[in-house]
């Protein structure tokens, strides 16, 4: 699959686990430290914006002010709406080296692109855990993530985003997804 393909695979399967959210479990806490469902739903929902915002030529100020974890109004709405629009923006990129100015500091799109592939297929995990229902993640999206997380294997606990990082007890005899969840710092 393609990029393009994964991003799509990976938001539609975030907005499949979204449809099984009530608004009774808004603060159901997940396995995301300190995020219950509704923080968790309003990080996807702003970083996509921010996504969207960059691929369409925002400054990095631009940009970061989108960066936040609050929000008001019907989270499920607005984030739908938002991963619905992110699509076809992301589907327009050609150029995969035209730099954005991402608030963590300079990137080529492709590298924008990866991050939110990633943070799709991953916080799809972390819903779906706090909400005790399916887990199971597209292969596709899977591959794509842990492709481009395994080289920073000896850092990524020292990111801030991936919690301890790996814990050393997963063998390569796994399955794929249980070395990506190890790999970025989640426990299955």
């Amino acid at each position: 699959m393609d990029r393009n393909e994964v991003f799509a695979l990976a938001t539609q399967h975030f907005l499949s686990v979204l449809d099984g959210v009530g608004p009774d479990q808004l603060t159901v806490e997940t396995p995301c430290e300190g995020w219950d469902v509704e923080a968790l739903l309003w990080h996807v929902t702003r970083a996509s914006e921010a996504g969207v915002a960059l691929v369409n030529g925002a400054s990095e100020t631009e940009a970061a002010g989108l960066f936040t974890m609050e929000g008001s109004g019907d989270v499920f709405a607005q984030c739908r709406r938002t991963l619905e629009e992110a699509v076809p923006t992301f589907a327009g990129v050609t150029d995969f080296e035209r730099i954005v100015h991402h608030p963590r500091g300079d990137m080529p799109l492709g590298t924008l692109y990866d991050l939110r592939i990633g943070d799709l297929t991953l916080h799809a995990w972390d819903l779906a855990r706090a909400l005790s229902a399916d887990e199971a993640l597209p292969e596709p999206a899977v591959n794509y993530v842990y492709e481009a997380l395994k080289p920073m294997e000896p850092i990524i606990g020292q990111i801030g985003a991936f919690g301890s990082g790996p814990s050393g007890d997963v063998g390569e005899d796994a399955t794929i997804q249980v070395r990506l969840l190890d790999l970025s710092g989640r426990r299955p």
